[in-house]
C-alpha cells in the first residue's frame, strides 16, 4: 500500500486516461504537483475512483487538470463531489494583488499620517513629562517614598561606569583637535592658538555635547530596554496592582540620575580633552605640559565653563526621559523593544544636537560669546 499520492496515463482506444491514486491531501500531493502541472493532455476523463482520501487542494488540482485538459472528472465519491462542487468555480488567473493607489495620494497620504503621528507623538511625550513633573512634586511632599537606593545604583551605572570610556574618548578628541588645530595655524605662524583652541572648544561645546551622545547612546538605550522589557513582562503593570506608582520607582531615579551625573561628566570630559590636547603639543608643538594649563587658565574665560555648565543638566534631562519615555511606549512584541531603544538613542541624540543650536544662538545673543 502505498503512503504518496500517485498516478498513471492509461490508453482507452478513444484517448488517452489519467487515473490519480492514493492520498490526495495537502501534506502528500507534493511528490507528484510539478509532474501533474507538467501534463499537457489531453485526456478523455480523469479517474478518481482510486483516490483513498482527498481534501480541497486534492479536489483543486483535480478540477484544474480537467479544465485545461479538457477531460470530465470520474469515479468521485460522495465526498469527493462536494469538495468538487465547491472548487470547481475558483479561477487560477483572478488578480490577487493588493490594490495600489496613485502616485499623489500614496505620497500626500504617507505625508499627512507622518504628521498626524508626529502630533500624537509630541501630545503623548507631553503628557509623560507632565507626569514626571507631578512625580517630582508628589516625592517633595512624601519624602520617605523617594528611593534614594535605586538613584545612588543609577548614580554608580550612569557616572562611575562611564568614567573609562567617556575619559578616553574626551582624551582622544583632545589629541585631535590640538593636532589638526595646530597643522592649520601654522600656516599663519598662529601654533601658540592652539591653546586657545583646544580650551574654548573643549570647555564650551565638545566636552558637554560629545558627553551626551555618549550617555545617549549607552545610558538612554539602556532605559528604554529595561524599561520596555519590564512592560512585556508585565513587571509595570504588577507594581501599579500593589501600589507602587511607576513613575516614581523607575522614571524619577534614572532621569535625576542622569541630570545630575551629565555635569559632573561634562566637566570630566572637559579636562580629559584638555589633558590629551596639552600632551600632544608637548610633543609636536614643545609647550610645556604646565605651561599648557597655566595658558588655558589665561585664554578661557569663565563663561565658556557657565556655558557648559548650565547646557549639561539640560542635556541629561533630554537623554533621560527620551529613554524612559521610549521604554514604557514598548507594546506588542520583543521585537517593539528594539525599535523603541533605537529610537530612544536616535531621539537622544538629535535632540541634544537641535538644543546645542539654540544655545549657541542664545549665548552670543547675550554676548557669551
Amino acid at each position: 500500500m502505498t503512503e504518496g499520492a500517485e498516478f498513471s496515463i492509461e490508453d482507452t482506444g478513444g484517448g488517452q486516461r489519467l487515473v490519480l491514486r492514493g492520498p490526495y491531501l495537502v501534506s502528500t500531493v507534493g511528490a507528484v504537483d510539478s509532474d501533474l502541472r507538467a501534463l499537457t493532455g489531453p485526456f478523455s476523463e480523469i479517474d478518481i475512483s482510486e483516490v483513498t482520501e482527498i481534501d480541497t487542494v486534492g479536489a483543486w488540482i483535480a478540477c484544474t487538470l480537467a479544465r485545461e485538459t479538457g477531460a470530465e472528472v470520474t469515479g468521485a465519491s460522495d465526498r469527493a463531489k462536494r469538495l468538487l462542487g465547491a472548487v470547481e468555480d475558483i479561477d487560477d488567473d483572478i488578480d490577487v494583488s493588493p490594490q495600489r493607489l496613485p502616485f499623489a495620494q500614496r505620497v500626500f497620504g504617507g505625508v499627512g499620517d507622518q504628521v498626524f503621528a508626529m502630533g500624537r507623538g509630541v501630545l503623548y511625550a507631553l503628557g509623560f513629562f507632565g507626569a514626571f513633573i507631578a512625580s517630582i512634586f508628589s516625592l517633595i511632599r512624601h519624602p520617605r517614598r523617594f528611593r534614594m537606593t535605586a538613584l545612588v545604583r543609577q548614580f554608580e551605572l550612569v557616572g562611575v561606569a562611564a568614567l573609562g570610556i567617556i575619559g578616553l574618548m574626551s582624551f582622544l578628541i583632545g589629541i585631535v583637535i590640538a593636532q589638526q588645530g595646530a597643522v592649520q595655524l601654522a600656516q599663519f605662524g598662529a601654533e601658540m592658538l592652539t591653546v586657545n583652541l583646544v580650551g574654548r572648544i573643549t570647555m564650551r561645546e565638545l566636552g558637554v555635547l560629545m558627553t551626551a551622545i555618549m550617555v545617549a547612546g549607552r545610558s538612554g538605550s539602556a532605559f528604554a530596554a529595561q524599561l520596555g522589557t519590564m512592560k512585556l513582562t508585565e513587571e509595570i503593570d504588577a507594581m501599579r496592582t500593589i501600589g507602587i506608582s511607576p513613575m516614581e520607582a523607575l522614571v524619577v531615579p534614572r532621569v535625576l540620575a542622569v541630570t545630575f551625573m551629565m555635569v559632573l561628566l561634562g566637566f570630566y570630559s572637559s579636562v580629559m580633552a584638555i589633558i590629551g590636547g596639552a600632551t600632544v603639543s608637548g610633543f609636536s608643538l614643545g609647550i610645556p605640559f604646565g605651561t599648557f594649563l597655566l595658558r588655558i587658565k589665561e585664554v578661557v574665560p569663565l563663561t565658556d565653563f557657565y556655558v557648559g555648565l548650565i547646557k549639561a543638566p539640560v542635556f541629561g534631562l533630554i537623554v533621560g526621559l527620551t529613554g524612559c519615555y521610549q521604554g514604557m511606549q514598548v507594546q506588542g512584541n520583543s521585537e517593539d523593544v528594539g525599535l523603541r531603544t533605537t529610537k530612544a538613542v536616535v531621539l537622544g541624540i538629535f535632540s541634544v544636537i537641535v538644543l546645542d543650536a539654540f544655545f549657541a544662538v542664545f549665548f552670543t545673543s547675550i554676548g557669551w560669546d
